[in-house]
């Protein structure tokens, strides 16, 4: 892989996401999880997600902001825009689909009810996430996320109204984060929760509630653009500040009793925006670190880059047949540990063979001449 002309900082985000979220699975692996230990590993996997989230509304909103700036800009290339993020999402996604499937049936276990729901992205659209193939929640926040703003930036051109398009970008791009944030104070209102369990699989997992954590990525985006100087100046600044939000928020809740049964509101609707807006400020710190050293850059940027592959194998498909096969609820601490290393290196490697011999070809296929021929095909 040449991994030359990536920006590492941001690789670096994505592969620590991929390592939080895959750490705090390994929390099944282990039948005593409970304790400060424990409470970590699942904040990081809580904060892995979300760096993703945030992650890809900065590329994606750079990506648009571009195309939108474009006066010749038009439908044709929203449509390629979103042909382009099908390819790197859906292939992957729907081969994830058809194992989990077959892996449950294997297993002799039920099929969810609605589990054509999943074939179009809608299984936690206003409602609890199932538990089948549950790591499957984020992506229909990010489905729809793609479509949502770009479409909306489209369609206010048609009504010719005097804002110039960076105005109409920010506009949108705010609207989107204030209407999440009422869905949560909604829910807050009107849903009575006081159970941790309850809230990830109603609240934190559900599209209507969540589509914002994207959009601070994109509020990011154009703020890096249209202040690229105060951007790269004060990105120490920015680090600095979320790393201390970061604390004390996290300090907080242990210290302050600041749990769910005593501060829903909190939960229910400011802890999730705050670690978007955190992570935002990491952005202009991560995204000016170029490079590293190759013994450093080279398995950061493979984590990176087969990160995808790993998010959709590692818990329901190969970490479900271990546990099914070699349960772990009566072994030593030690053979945890060697569980878990085997269980690491099976899920890395059958992620590089996704990668490389599946998803990395859809990939490609977007840039190939008769592909955007075809496509170009549609504006003339």
């Amino acid at each position: 892989m040449d991994y030359s002309k990536r920006i590492f900082g941001l690789d670096l985000m994505r592969a620590l996401a991929i390592l939080l979220v895959v750490v705090a699975h390994l929390l099944w692996i282990f039948p005593n999880n409970n304790g400060l230990i424990g409470d970590l590993m699942r904040i990081g996997g809580v904060l892995g997600v979300e760096m993703f989230f945030v992650l890809s509304g900065f590329l994606i909103g750079r990506i648009v902001y571009k195309l939108y700036k474009n006066a010749d800009f038009s439908f044709n290339d929203l449509f390629y825009f979103w042909i382009r993020r099908w390819f790197r999402t859906l292939p992957n996604y729907y081969l994830a689909l058809i194992i989990n499937i077959g892996v449950v049936i294997y297993l002799g276990r039920s099929l969810p009810d609605k589990l054509w729901y999943y074939f179009f992205f809608i299984q936690n659209l206003a409602w609890e996430m199932p538990l089948f193939f549950t790591e499957s929640w984020s992506l229909p926040i990010e489905e729809f996320a793609y479509i949502l703003g770009p479409f909306l930036m489209y369609a206010v051109l048609l009504f010719k109204i005097g804002f110039n398009r960076t105005k109409w970008f920010a506009i949108i791009t705010v609207f989107i984060l204030s209407f999440f944030l009422v869905t949560k104070i909604w829910f807050n209102q009107f849903e009575a929760i006081s159970d941790m369990n309850y809230w990830n699989t109603n609240l934190k997992s559900v599209v209507i509630y969540r589509m914002d954590a994207i959009y601070y990525g994109v509020l990011a985006a154009l703020m890096s653009e249209i202040y690229s100087e105060q951007w790269y100046r004060y990105r120490f600044h920015l680090a600095g500040v979320g790393i201390l939000i970061f604390l004390f928020i996290n300090a907080l809740i242990p210290f302050a009793h600041f749990y769910i049964d005593k501060e829903p509101f909190f939960w229910n609707v400011l802890y999730l925006p705050i670690n978007s807006i955190i992570l935002s400020f990491m952005l202009p710190s991560l995204s000016s670190l170029n490079t590293a050293p190759k013994f450093i850059r080279n398995p950061i940027t493979f984590l990176s880059v087969t990160s995808y592959s790993i998010y959709l194998l590692h818990y329901s498909i190969i970490l479900q047949l271990m546990k099914y096969f070699i349960p772990t609820d009566e072994l030593s601490t030690f053979d945890l540990v060697i569980y878990s290393i085997v269980y690491l290196n099976i899920t890395f490697f059958c992620a590089f063979l996704l990668y490389k011999f599946f998803e990395k070809p859809f990939m490609d296929l977007r840039d190939k001449i008769y592909f955007k021929k075809f496509f170009n095909q549609f504006s003339n």
